[in-house]
């Protein structure tokens, strides 16, 4: 079975979250868009949704899905959103759209995390893929170097600016060992606005396609 039937299955299968009548939060990225397609038949079912992208708000508007601006509302009842990495705690790398910050802003403030994944992003140890590291452009220098006394690699992620209109440096080789500890080194840095590694704000639920059908898992 090809990657984007399971990502297809995934997204179908995150229906079942969905709030009656409450907000929920959308991520970003190519699960997250097959997931906003599928949601289309039943956005009737939700009082609105908020968006965590740019790209998102926009598909919503799209398939005439009612979309919100996070300001504008509450508490989220349930936020949906994939990753580029999991491990079995739900403890996530994301962050490779760019779109980390606000990502990690929506599924904080979110009753309930499920995220969306097809197999090949369940993993026994976080650090294959590089942790993205939004940052204020100024900040960009002293920040790299900062990362390089923790042991990684950091490499501007060239042409791109967020949402926020800041920059992203994608971080190679960062010791992963301790992700509750290196998120908090992370955040402590300044000029560092948000980075992509999701440990103090784990996913509730995990909906894993596999090629013998979507498994469930809960966090414990």
């Amino acid at each position: 079975m090809k990657q984007d039937e399971l990502k297809q299955q995934a997204a179908l299968a995150a229906l079942d979250y969905i709030p009656d009548n409450g907000i929920l939060g959308i991520g970003s990225g190519s699960t997250v868009n097959l997931f906003i397609a599928a949601l289309a038949s039943k956005a009737h079912l939700l009082e609105t949704t908020v968006a965590s992208s740019v790209a998102s708000f926009n598909l919503l508007k799209q398939y005439k899905i009612p979309v919100a601006e996070f300001n504008q509302v509450g508490n989220i009842d349930v936020y949906i959103d994939g990753a580029d990495e999991i491990n079995p705690h739900f403890q996530m790398i994301k962050g490779g759209g760019g779109c980390l910050l606000r990502e990690k802003i929506l599924a904080t403030a979110a009753k309930k995390f499920v995220c969306i994944a097809d197999e090949s992003k369940l993993v026994t140890a976080l650090g294959a893929f590089p942790v993205a590291i939004e940052v204020l452009p100024m900040a960009q220098s002293y920040v790299a170097r900062e990362l390089v006394k923790l042991g990684g690699l950091p490499v501007l992620r060239e042409g791109f600016l967020t949402d926020n209109h800041n920059i992203i440096l994608d971080v190679h080789d960062l010791p992963l060992h301790e992700p509750l500890a290196l998120e908090e080194k992370l955040a402590a840095i300044p000029g560092v606005l948000g980075s992509g590694l999701f440990a103090h704000r784990p996913a509730d639920s995990l909906l894993l396609a596999t090629k013998l059908g979507v498994q469930v898992k809960e966090r414990r």
